[in-house]
């Protein structure tokens, strides 16, 4: 087996693992390009089949390419896709111009917090990685979180040897992460073994192209020439330059993005 195979196993382990132990599942579908990998385990771990749901927070600030891609892989994957939406944060104006991690807080947190008690979801798939953000590095496997959805980072199960804590307290939920231990090159050179699709925004256009896909008002592409994915892999190789760099939230404070995680944000 080699890097991919193995990394590729584990994450399709920990999707069997969390489908014998946890009842109501669903699976967070931002439409980027780690949950697009997410999806992509998700199907060869049930054999061409995602057996819960897909839950995708429309902020309504999306980037209309990005839901377009999502309409159309659902259709065509027969997906039974969860819209959620915190429709009466946005009824009273809520904006990123009223802060960034105002906005994502509301937007995002409490629309995915109230599509998860809508629904009763007690285990949530998520796309993230140890790499790409110092406040996800402190992250496990399964992650419990409380009745409100809130993470404690200090109150973590501890993980060794793929040995994973799944038996918790009554109100526990849970974020169940597949591909934490998967890097963003990693991420690249699977879609190009795989020739798993992705949002034509990652690919450059006149000289610039998204590295990171978020609400459009707070998220920025790079100066780049890469226009496709072996393109991509190539300059991945070689920056510094950090993953979420076009992300507006990222920068509104030293703490901002371990505040919104801390409350329940993705």
């Amino acid at each position: 087996m080699d890097h991919l195979d193995k990394l590729e196993a584990q994450s399709i382990y920990i999707f069997r693992e969390a489908f014998n132990k946890i009842e109501r599942l669903c699976m967070l579908w931002s439409i980027g390009k780690d949950s697009n990998v997410m999806l992509w385990l998700a199907r060869k771990a049930f054999f061409g089949n995602v057996p819960f749901p897909l839950v995708h927070v429309d902020t309504s600030f999306k980037i209309p390419e990005m839901i377009e891609f999502r309409d159309r892989v659902a259709k065509e994957w027969n997906l039974n896709l969860v819209i959620g939406q915190n429709k009466a944060a946005l009824d009273a104006g809520m904006n990123p111009t009223l802060g960034r991690v105002t906005c994502c807080g509301a937007l995002k947190t409490e629309g995915l917090k109230q599509t998860l008690e809508k629904h009763g979801f007690t285990g949530v798939f998520a796309g993230i990685r140890r790499d790409e953000e110092g406040t996800r590095a402190k992250e496990r496997v399964f992650s419990p979180r409380n009745a409100e959805a809130q993470w404690d980072v200090k109150n973590q199960p501890p993980e060794f040897w793929d040995q994973f804590k799944t038996d918790f307290a009554p109100g526990t939920s849970l974020r169940i992460h597949p591909l934490l231990h998967w890097t963003e090159l990693d991420i690249w050179k699977y879609i190009e073994r795989e020739n798993i699709p992705v949002v034509s925004l990652y690919f450059a256009k006149n000289g610039t192209r998204y590295r990171s896909l978020g609400c459009a008002p707070c998220t920025n592409p790079i100066h780049s020439n890469a226009s496709t994915v072996a393109d991509i892999i190539k300059e991945l190789e070689t920056t510094n330059v950090s993953e979420r760099a076009g992300r507006a939230q990222d920068k509104e404070s030293e703490d901002a993005f371990e505040r919104l995680r801390a409350e329940g944000y993705m």
